[in-house]
């Protein structure tokens, strides 16, 4: 079906829209590598800071927000 809310790109702009979605899910990933990577480093440093009983109040908490950055990363 083709309604009148369906529009198509004209040929010669074409490349540009493709360009603009390849460069889109570059940046995507980009951001998600970034954040999985800021997540890792969150939970191991709640964790070794957990281990010290002074740090607890602070490492448990940085440690499940890294976590909870992971799991919005992968998914």
């Amino acid at each position: 079906m083709n309604n009148d809310t369906d529009k198509s790109t004209p040929i010669l702009l074409l490349p540009f829209v493709l360009l603009w979605r390849l460069l889109g899910f570059v940046i995507s990933l980009c951001t998600r590598v970034v954040a999985a990577l800021l997540g890792l480093t969150l939970m191991v440093t709640g964790v070794a800071l957990t281990m010290s009983v002074i740090g607890a109040v602070v490492g448990l908490p940085l440690s499940v927000f890294g976590l909870l950055l992971l799991v919005r990363a992968l998914f």
